[in-house]
């Protein structure tokens, strides 16, 4: 059993980072312990680092198969839709699960832009690797290019929310 009478929250920042704090007293009021916990909930530029290292761990051996190119010119718009909506659930339950859900009222805004810029960052970083290897033919065949880096784009959100969420 958890009594929380004399417990007490807070957040301050350290050093610049955040943190919530969690204050044990006494029944005299005095305190007895104070605990400083990090929160992961602002996204930052080491996060932003984080997240293009982690779109690239999977992004390299998924979308430099022939499989996703070939998937990008057969499949219809609707599936890859459905894929990036899939895409999109997956980190933000992950991260509502890791991170945010005892602090979701104070930090909704960050989830939502967090998730946001994981799954953007993740299609900058598979757009970029499969222009360099010649495999998005952005000006010729625009459909097919935006779909390769779209499927593409789905592991490699996946890497990138699992490594940002794994860094302190």
């Amino acid at each position: 059993m958890v009594v929380t009478k004399n417990l007490h929250k807070e957040y301050q920042r350290i050093d610049g980072k955040l943190y919530e704090t969690l204050i044990i007293t006494d029944d005299d009021g005095k305190q007895v312990q104070r605990i400083d916990i990090p929160l992961k909930v602002e996204l930052k530029v080491h996060d932003i680092l984080e997240v293009l290292v982690g779109a690239s761990i999977l992004a390299v051996p998924t979308a430099f198969t022939e499989e996703v190119w070939n998937m990008g010119g057969q499949l219809p718009w609707f599936n890859i839709m459905m894929l990036s909506l899939v895409s999109l659930l997956f980190i933000a339950s992950f991260m509502y699960f890791a991170t945010y859900r005892l602090h979701m009222k104070m930090f909704k805004n960050e989830f939502y832009k967090r998730v946001l810029f994981t799954f953007l960052l993740s299609i900058i970083v598979v757009g970029v690797l499969l222009t360099i290897v010649d495999k998005c033919p952005w000006f010729t065949d625009f459909d097919v290019a935006l779909k390769r880096v779209l499927i593409g784009a789905f592991p490699a959100s996946l890497s990138a929310t699992v490594t940002d969420n794994i860094s302190s």
